[in-house]
């Protein structure tokens, strides 16, 4: 009986917490996803995501960006994907994938404390070019890499 009782007292204490906070307007959605590009993310071709993400469309290739990936991927929900940069006052990372149903597939802002380079994991439907764009000093730069998707890692 004693059990019970700490863990309903528990509980109460943990509730009341969570309710003063939710109260004092801590725990909203709201606030939290506020910020997110909702659009660019729901957007079906490339050029519509970066016009939506960026406001423009026009990107030049630079040598100053690689995008590491395996060439190929056994397993395509499961992506590696690493942008290194070097290009001073770069303001986001942007990685798309043209075949996906919804091509952009991640977004980062970056801080004047950005080291040069993120690393995550991407899904790919299918084979197709992995593009990176970073846009520095008010302009879209991009770099890409190839990546194969198979089942089983028997070729693409």
């Amino acid at each position: 009986m004693q059990h019970t009782r700490r863990l309903f007292l528990k509980g109460t204490m943990a509730a009341g917490t969570l309710a003063v906070a939710a109260g004092a307007n801590l725990l909203t959605p709201g606030t939290v996803l506020a910020a997110w590009p909702e659009k660019a993310f729901n957007a079906e071709k490339m050029d519509a995501a970066l016009s939506a993400l960026e406001g423009k469309t026009e990107l030049v290739n630079s040598d100053r960006i690689t995008v590491k990936t395996p060439d190929i991927a056994e397993n395509g929900a499961v992506v590696s994907v690493t942008v290194r940069t070097d290009l001073p006052d770069a303001e986001n990372i942007s990685i798309y994938v043209p075949v996906n149903t919804f091509p952009l597939t991640a977004s980062y802002e970056l801080t004047d404390k950005f080291d040069g380079e993120i690393t995550g994991r991407i899904k790919m439907a299918k084979t197709s070019d992995v593009i990176a764009v970073v846009k520095a000093g008010g302009k879209l730069y991009t770099a890409k890499k190839e990546v194969k998707v198979t089942l089983g890692g028997c070729g693409g």
